[in-house]
């Protein structure tokens, strides 16, 4: 039997549960994240090296990760659209059979559903800032 809803409480109600497992979830009232501080995840356990901090919003999944050097992200892809800036190294990318050089400062956009992978190629690791579109989680399939 459910209990009945409260009135009257002067609590902040609970932020709703994350979409992607290890991710932040943005609660009511909170607008400042630390990311060097939120808990740390991997980007992609089956199919990539990346690992960072993950924030989820309602309609929006921000990440900061990092992905070491010599590694990289096998051919997946998901349901939302990504974009993916680049903080330090470089790296190839294959977007939908295309592939792309891309370097600090570079920013990458990744249509819904096209397969996609990544190679680091500097001789450090790449770290990026990523977001997507809420309607899925943070992880892929992978291809």
């Amino acid at each position: 039997m459910s209990e009945p809803a409260s009135t009257g409480s002067t609590s902040a109600p609970s932020a709703a549960a994350s979409r992607t497992p290890g991710a932040k979830r943005a609660g009511p009232g909170e607008h400042l994240f630390e990311l060097a501080t939120v808990n740390h995840m991997l980007g992609g356990p089956d199919y990539s090296s990346a690992n960072g901090s993950c924030v989820e919003g309602d309609r929006m999944i921000v990440a900061l990760m990092r992905m070491p050097v010599g590694t990289g992200a096998e051919p997946h892809s998901h349901p939302n659209e990504q974009w993916i800036y680049l903080l330090e190294g470089a790296c190839r990318a294959t977007i939908a059979g295309k592939q792309l050089e891309a370097k600090a400062g570079s920013l990458l956009y990744i249509p819904a559903d096209a397969v996609h992978a990544i190679k680091v190629t500097s001789d450090h690791d790449v770290v990026f800032f990523t977001v997507k579109d809420a309607s899925h989680n943070l992880f892929g399939i992978k291809a």
